[in-house]
């Protein structure tokens, strides 16, 4: 099968929204002069190293947002934002949160997600998450479409729970991370296995 984006795929679904999985979650903590959100979000991830640094995008729109969602609004009212790292057991939660309320509405209670203060920035967090990374916004960038925005930030406090910290490494096999894989459909990622590069040996 080919089609053309533009043209239509013709199914009852979009593919796309399938092909590249499994996706990371990004758990988007934010606060702003309407309170404070916490929201799912499966375009995300890791895109440098030294100094840390990830992004997210939001795709959609609400009546109350100005063109974007909660988190974007409030994150360029505040320029800051946390990211929180969902497990296998925190899917029920995750999910709850991703509800689309007004404004204004917490979604830490909402959804009865504990929650906890960062300290590097002015922002609340996932308490529980196995990793959070309090984040610096680097800037905003504005793709095509009519409410495609994608947050880039700097890392500049990490959170690690202890008991997925093994030997000196973090260990994601101690909580299970949730990834998404496209329409309804989410994984459990259960299984590792080490691969080394050409020339780092075995």
């Amino acid at each position: 099968m080919f089609y053309r984006p533009a043209d239509g795929h013709g199914l009852p679904h979009d593919p796309f929204n399938a092909v590249v999985a499994p996706r990371p979650i990004g758990w988007i903590a934010t606060r702003g002069a309407a309170g404070d959100n916490l929201a799912p979000y499966s375009f995300f991830n890791a895109v440098a190293y030294v100094p840390p640094q990830v992004m997210f995008a939001s795709t959609t729109a609400k009546d109350d947002r100005d063109g974007t969602k909660d988190s974007l609004a409030q994150i360029r009212e505040t320029g800051v934002f946390c990211m929180n790292v969902v497990a296998h057991a925190a899917r029920d939660a995750m999910n709850a949160t991703s509800a689309p309320h007004p404004a204004g509405v917490d979604e830490f209670a909402a959804a009865g997600v504990a929650k906890a203060e960062c300290r590097a920035i002015d922002c609340p967090r996932v308490a529980d998450a196995p990793a959070s990374l309090e984040c610096q916004l680097t800037r905003i960038v504005t793709l095509p479409g009519a409410a495609n925005l994608v947050a880039f930030g700097e890392v500049v406090g990490v959170h690690l729970r202890d008991d997925c910290l093994v030997d000196g490494l973090f260990d994601p096999a101690r909580y299970v991370p949730l990834a998404r894989m496209g329409y309804r459909d989410y994984a459990a990622v259960e299984r590792t296995f080490p691969l080394a590069r050409p020339g780092q040996g075995s």
